[in-house]
C-alpha cells in the first residue's frame, strides 16, 4: 500500500455526502480539513471512531477543522447512519472507492484471519492549501481526537 504523507499534496475528489450533494477537496479551500477513511457504517469499531469525532467536535470546529469522513457505504447508508448517532459531520460515498484509491488506503487487508481488499483505517489532516499535514494510519477509536491534536 503506497500512502501518502506529511508535506504531500491531497489529491483532488469529487464525491457526493449523504443527502447526495456534490463534495470536493476544493469546496475546503483555506480551511483544515480532517478527511477520515473507515471501514463501513454502523459497525462497531467505525461507529466508535465516528462517535468520538462527534463528541469532540466542537473542539475540532474551534481550532477551525472541518471533518470529513469516507467509506465505500452509499448514501443512503449514510443518512441512516448520521441519524442514528447524530453525527454533526458530512459522509462522503465513495462506492467505487476512487477517493479511498487516491489517499493510497484501499489495498488488500487482513481481518478475522481472511485477506481482501478493504478500506484501511487512516485519518489526514489537511491544512487550508491542501497539503497534508499528518497521516495517522494507526487510528484508536476511542482517542482519534487525542490523536488529530497530537503533534507529530
Amino acid at each position: 500500500m503506497v500512502i501518502l504523507k506529511k508535506g504531500d499534496k491531497a489529491p483532488a475528489f469529487a464525491a457526493t455526502d449523504q443527502d447526495g450533494n456534490p463534495v470536493s477537496l476544493k469546496d475546503y479551500t483555506g480551511k483544515k480539513v480532517i478527511l477520515y477513511f473507515y471501514p463501513a457504517d454502523d459497525t462497531p469499531t467505525c461507529t466508535t471512531e465516528a462517535c468520538n469525532l462527534r463528541d469532540n467536535y466542537a473542539d475540532l470546529t474551534g481550532k477551525g477543522y472541518e471533518v470529513l469522513g469516507v467509506s465505500s457505504d452509499s448514501e443512503k447508508s449514510h443518512l441512516k447512519f448520521i441519524g442514528k448517532y447524530n453525527l454533526p459531520f458530512r459522509l462522503v460515498s465513495d462506492p467505487d472507492h476512487k477517493v479511498a484509491t487516491a489517499f493510497g488506503v484501499y489495498d488488500w487487508k487482513k481481518f478475522m484471519g481472511r485477506e481482501f481488499i478493504g478500506i484501511h483505517r487512516t485519518t489526514f489532516v489537511i491544512d487550508g492549501k491542501g497539503e497534508i499535514e499528518k497521516v495517522i494510519e494507526k487510528v484508536v477509536s476511542k482517542k482519534h481526537t487525542e490523536q488529530i491534536f497530537e503533534t507529530t
